[in-house]
């Protein structure tokens, strides 16, 4: 028998790079694509389609946008509970430390997070089973390579011998989004506090120094972060194409 897994979605930032838009939206309900359904409409339909219908929503700034669209989720065929950020737990870290304090997340075998302005056609069933299979504390998602935003000189004797314009390095890059196990779970809430809040720089050293196993899963899916308006009016453009548009 598979263990179960629930979800965790952190949809709580101000999107300060988003302004205009998140002065009236908050960022993960900014409606986006031919069908203008919100951002969190998408990852919530993906992780539907992928049979996690039980999901913990980790809001802050706006809150009452996301419930007041989401309800409890019986619309939706899911089981929706909500966290609240505090102000004395802030961050990634210190929302999943006080939603799985509060109660907000059950008592799960696995717990995927995702981020609420991430949206990709991420293979979610393959990237479980990876993680059981590996029996992995956390597995992170990656991608393969990276393309720096800006060109790259080489110099030499004081002189530029060379340009690369945006070069794609050879690089494993990490997500923000990972499945983590129970003994990680536990670790999450022990780790955060006011000065250790992000889960990328600060929970997942901790668990590789503490000798916990983390595994690599790397997605050829497209992900894309929707973080500032050229990336949203970005795939504004795109969806009608995108896979997840067929989803909703």
């Amino acid at each position: 028998m598979k263990p179960s897994a629930d979800a965790a979605i952190l949809c709580g930032g101000r999107g300060e790079r988003l302004k205009p838009l998140t002065d009236y939206y908050q960022k993960t309900m900014i409606p986006v694509g031919p069908k203008k359904l919100p951002i969190l409409a998408y990852i919530m339909a993906l992780l539907k389609h992928h049979g996690i219908t039980r999901v913990a929503l980790l809001t802050g700034y706006r809150s009452d946008e996301v419930r007041g669209y989401f309800g409890n989720g019986s619309e939706w065929g899911m089981e929706l509970s909500y966290s609240e950020d505090r102000e004395d737990m802030k961050g990634s870290l210190g929302a999943v430390a006080n939603a799985l304090s509060n109660g907000a997340i059950p008592r799960c075998e696995e717990l995927l997070i995702y981020y609420g302005d991430i949206l990709t056609d991420l293979d979610i069933t393959h990237l479980l089973s990876i993680h059981r299979k590996e029996k992995a504390d956390a597995t992170l998602v990656l991608g393969k390579g990276y393309s720096l935003p800006v060109g790259v000189a080489e110099v030499k004797g004081g002189k530029v011998v060379s340009l690369r314009e945006k070069p794609r390095l050879d690089l494993s890059v990490t997500t923000g989004m990972m499945v983590l196990g129970p003994d990680a779970m536990a670790l999450v809430r022990k780790v955060a506090g006011p000065k250790k809040n992000d889960l990328m720089a600060d929970f997942i050293p901790a668990l590789l120094k503490r000798g916990g196993k983390v595994a690599p899963f790397y997605t050829s899916q497209e992900w894309q972060d929707v973080g500032t308006v050229s990336s949203f009016e970005k795939l504004n453009e795109e969806l009608a194409r995108h896979p997840l548009n067929e989803l909703v």
